[in-house]
């Protein structure tokens, strides 16, 4: 199993260079537009086509169709798990266009209604926001295709072109940030760079492009692996019928899981002016490493479960998460505590003044807390799909989801943006703790896990400590931030050997 810390390394990998292409993207349209209205109107359009494409083919086949091809490719051969791949491609491409052009149609309701996206907004921004999310639209239906070809490519055991599609879609989008949106062009080596000064429109039209590098970029990867499309949906193969009632299932659990995010931005919408921005910009920060521990690990892990599940080899499968389990345990415990500390300098670079920093560091610090509960709640689904069990993620992402809602409404008054960012981080780790608490039953697994959350509780208060010390003697700069980290980071390695190299035997 040695290829799965070789794939984890490769996608983690791949994963931090579209985290550092996405954060040069964020960290230009927070120079450009700071925390205005308009920006917000920006982060709030994105939210129906993100839940369009997370439903459809995002979310759905990451983890409900990759099983499926796998369990067909291993007893069919695979041709057939092509064909079965080309039937769901027709048939979820259909039902994405139609739900698109709906989207379009019935926008202006959608962003105005007191239920709907920002009912707090004013008439100027809805009809920005309504626009914005026309345009995003077209980008979804070519990320929708791309998300298609990455369930394709990772069934096979292939991770780097899907990931590397990631970092294509951020070069697209730092496109539209560079010369599409501003309307003066950026300086380099006393040059001035074309401007179109398309404002907000130009980051969208730059998403727009960087979907079709993120599709384009995995199509020799289909090539490679003798992908032919078929016509049909093929509704009378077994294979094919499967895969959608996995599907379906998880379509309702993405829903529940979007539906957060559409209820913050409605709840932010509230608050006062950059609150939405604020919470775009804490995720971004937030997602770094959540992406590279629970993205990462569960991305790659997903296939190794599937065959484990498929031979119904409940050892291996067992032995896999209680490995994983540690390896979590070990990373995310000391590193929550040292973002906590060492976030402040990173998000002064983004200059949105002293009010702005403030918000956008408290949220993000909030959001860190629940960087453990989604690190696990990352494996533990990926767990239940790799068994061709849809059903329970789904009743506990509606459990969470409501939770989130039930928490935002009390605390996004006194709080604030903070306050609906710990909302997800307490929602979600409470399903993270149901999810691994019903995988040990099922499983009859034991998670020894003493000797990890010991080293982990030592390697946290090092972490915190240290640079907490340094800031405390007024050097609260980036640099001296890195450095810090740094000591920190080498603290959390020592304490976190034996899982590293748990890790790497796998």
């Amino acid at each position: 199993m040695r290829h799965i810390a070789r794939s984890t390394l490769i996608v983690a990998v791949f994963f931090g260079l579209e985290k550092v292409l996405g954060f040069a993207r964020h960290f230009l349209v927070a120079r450009q537009f700071g925390l205005s209205p308009e920006l917000d109107a920006y982060n709030a359009a994105n939210n129906l086509p993100d839940l369009l494409f997370m439903l459809i083919s995002g979310g759905a086949l990451a983890m409900a169709f990759i099983p499926v091809l796998t369990e067909t490719r291993q007893k069919q051969g695979l041709q057939a798990s092509w064909r079965v791949f080309s039937s769901v491609l027709n048939l979820l491409f259909l039902v994405t266009a139609s739900l698109s052009l709906l989207i379009a149609l019935f926008a202006e309701q959608l962003v105005r209604s007191q239920i709907g996206i920002v009912p707090g907004f004013s008439a100027d921004q809805q009809r920005v926001v309504v626009d914005l999310m026309r345009l995003n639209l077209i980008g979804t239906l070519l990320l929708s295709l791309g998300g298609l070809a990455v369930a394709g490519l990772q069934s096979n055991q292939h991770f780097w072109l899907p990931a590397i599609a990631l970092s294509l879609y951020d070069l697209g989008g730092l496109i539209g940030v560079v010369f599409l949106a501003p309307q003066e062009g950026y300086r380099i080596l006393g040059s001035s760079l074309p401007a179109m000064g398309w404002g907000v429109y130009g980051l969208v039209s730059g998403t727009i492009l960087g979907a079709l590098l993120y599709l384009c970029v995995q199509i020799p990867g289909l090539l490679r692996y003798r992908f032919r499309w078929n016509w049909g949906l093929g509704l009378q193969n077994p294979m094919v019928l499967k895969s959608l009632n996995l599907m379906a299932p998880r379509v309702l659990t993405v829903l529940f899981i979007q539906l957060t995010f559409v209820a913050q931005d409605n709840l932010a919408s509230r608050l006062a002016a950059g609150s939405i921005t604020a919470l775009a910009y804490g995720w971004l920060f937030f997602q770094v490493p959540e992406t590279l521990i629970g993205t990462a690990l569960g991305t790659v892990l997903l296939p190794t479960l599937a065959e484990q599940a498929v031979a119904q080899d409940r050892r291996a499968f067992s032995r896999t998460l209680a490995t994983t389990l540690r390896v979590v345990l070990a990373i995310a415990v000391p590193l929550t505590a040292l973002l906590i500390v060492v976030v402040r300098p990173a998000v002064a670079l983004f200059n949105f003044g002293e009010e702005g920093e403030n918000l956008v560091v408290w949220t993000a610090r909030a959001y860190f807390l629940g960087l453990l509960g989604h690190s696990l709640q990352e494996v533990a689904v990926r767990a239940f799909y790799a068994r061709q069990d849809a059903r329970t993620p789904l009743v506990s992402a509606a459990l969470t989801s409501l939770a989130f809602v039930l928490l935002g409404v009390l605390l996004y008054r006194p709080l604030g943006a903070g306050g609906i960012a710990l909302a997800n981080a307490l929602a979600f780790s409470a399903q993270a703790l149901v999810l691994w608490e019903l995988l040990r039953r099922t499983e009859r697994a034991e998670w020894l896990i003493g000797d990890t959350l010991k080293r982990a509780g030592i390697a946290a208060l090092l972490c915190a400590a240290i640079p907490w010390a340094i800031f405390s003697s007024g050097q609260a700069t980036f640099p001296v931030a890195i450095l810090a980290g740094s000591a920190g980071l080498s603290f959390l390695a020592a304490l976190a050997l034996p899982e590293i190299r748990i890790l790497l035997r796998l």
